[in-house]
């Protein structure tokens, strides 16, 4: 039990950096023929942009290095916590076959950042009201 929070780190960050360093080398131009219809018209929109696509890989690859480094764990679980909220809003509506791992991500994203000893202090301080 001692060490669920670091294979829970290590686990996320192998996560989001393989993915974000998979998305950078090999962009994808266009989702498989299997991709549900509105989830084929949101990617279109995503990768029209030309900037956001690159942009959120990157970030994911910063951030899931600096889970794995095992540094700014705190800043690292901020800033994926809208991308997680997102990739599990996607596949919740638009392309469910991808929610099994979404919902795997977001258990992993959550206890981190609201249960395990080491983060969890650092995360509830964004919680209080200071006067």
């Amino acid at each position: 039990m001692r060490h669920l929070p670091t294979i829970a780190r290590i686990l996320l960050g192998l996560i989001f950096f393989g993915a974000g360093l998979a998305g950078l080398i090999m962009p994808v131009s266009e989702p498989p023929p299997e991709t549900p219809e509105a989830m084929k018209t949101f990617f279109a929109g995503i990768l029209a942009t030309k900037y956001f696509f690159p942009l959120l890989k990157g970030t994911e690859v910063v951030c899931g290095a600096m889970l794995l480094s095992g540094y700014f764990i705190p800043l690292a679980l901020v800033v994926l916590a809208p991308i997680v909220l997102h990739i599990l809003l996607i596949h919740s509506l638009l392309a469910p076959a991808g929610l099994p791992l979404a919902m795997i991500v977001a258990m992993l994203e959550v206890y981190l950042a609201f249960f395990a000893q080491p983060y969890r202090g650092t995360i509830r301080q964004l919680f209080l009201k200071k006067v």
